[in-house]
């Protein structure tokens, strides 16, 4: 059966995604839905919330501060738990889960939008500091 426009996209968010409203005050969460033109679904897996929990335990000042702003940000989305072997890193993870599910993954590290559009899966990223943009096809 075809998706139809209405049903919400799922969008798996990699933790830098979650920093880019304190970093470059983009409402990233308005900005998917002006780019995709439908409404998303946020999701964020288990080992990306772990993630963002370590970071926020960090002793710089203000990548503790980022990241608690970015898991305050995280409650918009769905936590879902997924399962993978624990010698996955996260981004390992986030492509395993992406693939699966065929979802496009929003993301700002160059080294997992590579791995991502080369298994074909869609990405978005921020270009040029100021709007979101997509790389690859969505169904």
């Amino acid at each position: 059966m075809p998706k139809t426009t209405s049903q919400p996209l799922k969008i798996i968010f990699d933790s830098n995604a979650l920093f880019i409203p304190v970093e470059l005050k983009i409402d990233i969460f308005e900005e998917l839905r002006r780019l995709l033109n439908r409404n998303v679904e946020c999701i964020l897996i288990y080992p990306v919330k772990a993630e963002l929990e370590m970071l926020a335990n960090k002793k710089s000042y203000k990548l503790r501060r980022q990241a608690n702003f970015a898991l305050k940000l995280s409650e918009k989305c769905e936590l879902v738990s997924v399962t993978v072997p624990d010698k996955l890193t996260t981004d390992d993870s986030i492509v395993k889960v992406a693939k699966d599910w065929n979802s496009p993954v929003f993301t700002n590290d160059g080294q997992l939008r590579k791995r991502l559009r080369d298994i074909s899966l869609p990405v978005i990223y921020v270009r040029q500091k100021s709007r979101l943009e997509i790389d690859g096809l969505i169904s």
